[in-house]
């Protein structure tokens, strides 16, 4: 990809009944209660919880005393992005678990991960998006919970994303990384796709949330925008 180049890329699933959902959240539905031969317009019902598709995660999901929805700063949905391609690995493992050996590597390569910017796991887990029992079913791969501190204290990162449901490995039962990581007023994204279009870095993320009060979190369209002159 030309780095000039101005483009957006869109790494949003798209929401429709049947999608991959974690037992025991609700299941999406899209109902018309109006439609333009008897109405005059088009109108749905939707039902979908918080995390259904692509989605944003705020520290209530995970902490009592965290940030709702509604409180989020506003701010820190557009955030430099990086992404980190493993897709090689996971064909490999599908328990991956991203190191910080991994994250030193990648700097020698591609540079120091921006202050306040977001991380995105490309792992290629999005092309089992279509056979929901394959995409959520461990091992799935993940964050290592050492990397997840590293990228925080000693990076200065506000987000973690990837392709697969959880930013935790799914033989994590714990889900280390999520309350690590959103109990520091952090956020997440999970469920994203089309992560192997981007560059490693040099673009922004935009995160198109909704303000829910009291909200933990919210499906989102997430958009990158690569190229420079933004």
């Amino acid at each position: 990809m030309n780095p000039s180049a101005r483009t957006i890329l869109d790494l949003t699933q798209t929401l429709a009944p049947g999608i991959p959902i974690w037992p025991g959240d609700p299941s999406v539905a899209i109902d018309p209660v109006a439609t333009i031969p008897d109405s005059g317009y088009l109108l749905h019902q939707l039902q979908l919880g918080e995390a259904s598709g692509t989605h944003f995660a705020c520290s209530a999901h995970f902490a009592t005393d965290g940030v709702t929805m509604e409180a989020f700063p506003a701010e820190q949905l557009i955030v430099p992005g990086v992404c980190i391609d493993v897709r090689q690995a996971v064909l490999h493992d599908s328990d991956f678990e991203l190191t910080v050996d991994w994250i030193q590597q990648w700097e020698k390569a591609n540079g120091s991960i921006p202050e306040r910017s977001a991380v995105l796991l490309c792992t290629g887990w999005s092309r089992h998006w279509h056979s929901p029992e394959r995409y959520l079913a461990p091992p799935t791969p993940g964050y290592g919970l050492a990397a997840a501190q590293m990228l925080a204290q000693q990076r200065g990162v506000v987000g973690l994303g990837i392709d697969t449901h959880g930013i935790d490995r799914g033989s994590d039962t714990t889900f280390s990384v999520n309350n690590y990581w959103l109990h520091g007023g952090r956020f997440h994204l999970e469920n994203l796709t089309n992560l192997e279009s981007l560059p490693a870095a040099g673009f922004m993320l935009f995160v198109g949330a909704l303000n829910i009060a009291g909200g933990a979190g919210s499906p989102a369209r997430v958009l990158a925008m690569v190229g420079s002159n933004w």
